[in-house]
This record gives structure tokens, sequence and C-alpha cells, in this order.
């Protein structure tokens, strides 16, 4: 076997035994690149004699194109098995069940407090907003809250270390002192509701330490008692979807309204479930009352120029009742299960032309 028989045959194998493009590459190259073996062999014609040097040309020639032939061959092959893993690799079965994408949910809170300000938005109220660290005095002092009051004491509230001026602040026990805020810095006429996070030192099945309330005020000209009464009336029958809902006001003692009332809605419990309407029974759900005159003082305003009436609502109440939620502490157990079980669709926004309990 002559010189050029066995480059040819090493080369051919070398082809054959790429086991990847890469590889097939690799002894393209060494053959037929610019210092490739075929190449090399080649540049040698020069120094041959011209009888020979027509015979070595022809031979090497003839071995470039058959190798080229072969790699070509080699590659088709290579680029089939490719095609071929790739596809097995992607292979889809069409059998199998799709997979459902989770779909988010907006908590029943969120839904309830979008519902209350739908509602008082349609009366005319504006939102109005302030800081979950409060001073003495916006959380207690201008609200007419004596020093004595139970609802100073440790046991009730959470108090802060005192600042530089031995002073201690309190994370709010209400949403009033956004009232008092509002009442310093807005002239009458003022018609806002407050609906925040407010903090006590409670906890069980009806009670969380941070919880949510929602509060309303009411500041003008010859307001009276009639205005309260109509405005709650129409917010409790909107809220609740039931346009004869018995609603009345029993008196009640707040420091910060005179008179006060708290108010209550029909009920009735048929086969130990609870049902809101017409009933025998009664729901206390509110507080309210005429805004205190000494408040109004407190926030640079003349209470015989100027009256207003104030109530406040806890959401995680008004979401248990309207939904059937036992047990107040899942609102806050991060569990998906309850959250699908009594979440809403984002895209169900609550509006009063389309019904507050559209995506319930």
């Amino acid at each position: 076997m002559t010189e050029i028989e066995t480059l040819k045959a090493d080369l051919l194998r070398s082809v054959e035994g790429a086991s990847d493009l890469a590889a097939l590459e690799a002894v393209r190259l060494d053959a037929l690149g610019k210092k490739g073996r075929i190449s090399l062999q080649l540049k040698t014609l020069g120094s041959l004699e011209p009888e020979q040097r027509k015979e070595t040309g022809q031979a090497l020639n003839q071995v470039k194109d058959e190798l080229a032939q072969a790699i070509t061959a080699r590659q088709k092959h290579l680029e089939a098995e490719a095609l071929s893993a790739q596809l097995e690799a992607e292979r889809v079965d069409i059998s199998l069940p799709v997979q459902q994408p989770l779909a988010g949910c907006i908590h029943p809170l969120s839904r309830t407090v979008e519902e209350i300000a739908a509602i008082f938005a349609d009366m005319g109220f504006s939102i109005a907003e302030g800081p979950d660290i409060e001073t003495d005095f916006y959380n207690f002092t201008a609200l007419n809250i004596p020093p004595e009051h139970p609802a100073r004491q440790e046991h009730d509230t959470f108090y802060l270390r005192p600042d530089a001026e031995n002073i201690r602040p309190v994370l709010r026990t209400h949403t009033s002192p956004v009232q008092i805020r509002t009442m310093q810095k807005e002239k009458p006429p003022i018609r806002i509701i407050v609906p925040g996070r407010t903090y006590r030192s409670d906890h069980d099945a009806t009670h969380s330490p941070m919880f949510h309330q929602c509060e309303g005020l009411v500041i003008g000209e010859n307001i009276h008692m009639g205005h309260l009464k109509g405005c709650l009336i129409d917010f409790c029958r909107a809220f609740f979807g039931v346009d004869d809902l018995p609603v009345r006001f029993r008196p009640s003692f707040f420091p910060f309204t005179e008179p006060s009332a708290e108010v209550d809605i029909g009920c009735r419990r048929v086969d130990g479930k609870l049902e809101i309407g017409a009933g025998d029974d009664w729901l206390e759900i509110l507080g309210s009352g005429m805004v205190h005159p000494k408040v109004i003082e407190n926030c640079g305003m003349n209470p015989d120029e100027v009256q207003g009436f104030a109530f406040g609502m806890g959401v995680e109440r008004l979401a248990m009742l309207k939904y059937g939620i036992p047990d107040l502490r899942t609102f806050y157990d991060s569990d998906l299960r309850w959250l699908k079980h009594y979440g809403f669709l984002p895209i169900d926004v609550p509006a009063l032309h389309t019904g507050l309990d559209e995506g319930v």
C-alpha cells in the first residue's frame, strides 16, 4: 500500500469514527485545512519530477474529493441523529392532562375594604390615611379619652420605647387619630372614611393583636343625628345586600361622641346557621355617635358653628358575618386552600351598579 493509500484509509476511518459534528469538524480541519495532512502533501508537489508530480497530484486530488464526499455523508448522518435525539427529548405526551396554572385571589379583608369604600364613595366620602405609630395626643387626649381610661393601660395597648423627650409613642388602637389630623388641616365640610390597621393587646378566636378598622367622619354645619342614621342604614343595607334589613340604634357611651349609639342589624338562626335579615335576634356591627364638642375644640374648630358624626367598624367582623368565616385567626394563617375557598377573582371590582357580591 502506497503512502497516499495509507493516508486515505486513515482519514476515512477518522471520518467514520467521528461521534458528533464537533469531532467531524476536527477531522475535516486535520485533513483539508490549511495545515491539514492533504494540504501539506500538495505543497510538496513542486519538488517532484514532472511525471511524478502529475500522478501524485491526481491521486491526492482524488483522495481529497472522496474525503469531502465522506465528510458530507457523515455530517448528514450525524445531523439526522442529533435531530432524532432532540425530538425524542422534547416529545410531549398529548394524552396527559393539562396542568392548570395557579390563579391568585383577592383576600377577603381587601375585598371587604373595597366594598366599604365603594358604598361610601357613592355617598361622597373620600379616603384618608395616617401613620400606624401615633402620639398619645392623637390616639387618646384629642379624642377626649381621660388619663385613667382602661384603653391607656399596657394590658390593652402596645407602647414603644420613649423618645428623646421621654414621650412614649403608641401603636394606634383605632384609626380615629386620622380624623383628628384631618380636622386640624382641613376646613369643613369634611366627609371621610379611614380604613387601616390597628393594634390592641388581645388574641383569641374573635380578636387579633393586629386587625383592621374602617372609621368615618362627617363635619359641617347643621349636621344632626338624622344624618348619621340615614347614612349608616343605607350602608348596612347596601353592604349585606338586604333592602329591608332591620337596623336599630342602641344608646351607648364613647368618650369621643355624645350622644353615642351601637348599631345592630336584624338576624335569625336557622338550623344553627346565621342569616342576616328580618328575624327575632340582633347583631351589633359598629359604633357611632355625634362628635363630642371637646373633640371639635381640640381640633381648633368651634362646636357652636360646626357639628358632625363619626362611626367605626371592624373589617374582620363584617367579613366574618357576610361570608360565614367562623374564626378570625384564619385571616392571617396564609393558607392557600383557605384563600382559594374564601378569596375573590382579581378582575371583579366591587361596584354598586354591578352588585357587591359579584365574583364570590
